[in-house]
């Protein structure tokens, strides 16, 4: 009798395995974001689909190059499903990313998304680094052309290495993959993480951290 109590568990634990082991489907057409909804869910409710239009499935504007007039020298336009609703339960969003000469786009993370890069123009350092068991950084220069993936949640970056701007097209596992920048996260926070929190953290003076976070 326990043998055959056995045999069941494992049988139903191998058909969860293989029932679950992709991602779930959208279940209808489609299901364009209303941000004018007043009910909180986990992602966006749907808009009524006898009121969506065309314009709920496009956006405008990738092409136009945005501001890098600032310290890092990059600029990311994001096309999540904030910017465009028809995105909403695909699991899919884009981004340009524009560099000034040398800027960077700092370390930072997707916590709900994977990461493909194609470089559109430019020479760009690129890397990411992988969890505290090693802490390896892969790191690759990319030429116009090619593409590199960045893996979920892990910490990454990318540097313009040439002197005229650059631009790459990103897409991401997620329609809203969300953006965590390390030293603004770190050092920004409000209220402030206490310095003698960071001081230790990152084994520096506290008056050390007191002059980071008074920039952010």
């Amino acid at each position: 009798m326990m043998s055959r109590v056995l045999i069941f568990s494992f049988l139903l634990l191998a058909t969860c395995s293989i029932a679950f082991a992709s991602d779930p489907s959208p279940l209808q057409d489609f299901c364009v974001a209303d941000s004018k909804s007043p009910v909180l869910v986990n992602g966006v409710v749907c808009k009524d689909a006898k009121l969506v239009q065309a314009e709920d499935f496009l956006f405008r504007g990738l092409h136009l190059m945005g501001n890098t007039s600032n310290d890092v020298g990059s600029n990311v336009t994001a096309v999540a499903v904030a910017e465009l609703p028809g995105l909403n339960t695909f699991g899919i969003s884009m981004a340009r990313i524009d560099f000034a000469p040398m800027g960077i786009n700092p370390p930072h993370t997707h916590p709900r998304a994977t990461e493909i890069l194609t470089v559109i123009e430019g020479r760009i350092l690129v890397g990411f680094v992988t969890s505290n068991l090693e802490n390896r950084l892969i790191t690759k220069v990319l030429e116009k052309g090619d593409v590199f993936v960045f893996p979920k949640g892990l910490i990454h970056f990318q540097k313009n290495l040439g002197h005229e701007y650059a631009i790459a097209i990103a897409g991401l596992s997620s329609q809203n993959p969300g953006v965590i920048t390390i030293a603004k996260a770190v050092f920004g926070s409000n209220p402030d993480i206490a310095r003698d929190i960071l001081a230790k953290a990152f084994q520096v003076d506290i008056n050390v951290v007191y002059q980071i976070q008074s920039k952010f």
